[in-house]
């Protein structure tokens, strides 16, 4: 397996769990559980999960008036996307 398909695998994986970790932590407020910590969900948009995190936020309506999820997941998933424009521009990983 290349490169590029683990890349594409890790990235699908890590913003599906994301997406799953924001809709757990609303169904988890909701129904008065124990909470997936906030750090963990900045923890998985860094890592490479910041539009399955992004989503999740607006799709669940959770964490939408923290003023730093609000801010921070864009943010985060702006950066992403900068370096992976500079990465496919600079030709350090080519899709075919």
């Amino acid at each position: 397996m290349d490169v590029i398909k683990v890349i594409i695998i890790y990235l699908l994986a890590v913003n599906l769990l994301g997406l799953l970790f924001m809709g757990l932590d609303k169904w988890k407020a909701a129904n008065h559980r124990w909470r997936i910590p906030e750090s963990h969900l900045f923890i998985l948009s860094i890592i490479g999960g910041s539009l399955g995190t992004f989503i999740g936020m607006y799709l669940f309506r959770h964490k939408t008036k923290k003023w730093y999820f609000r801010w921070g997941f864009p943010l985060i998933l702006g950066i992403h996307l900068v370096l992976a424009a500079y990465m496919i521009g600079s030709g350090k990983f080519v899709i075919m």
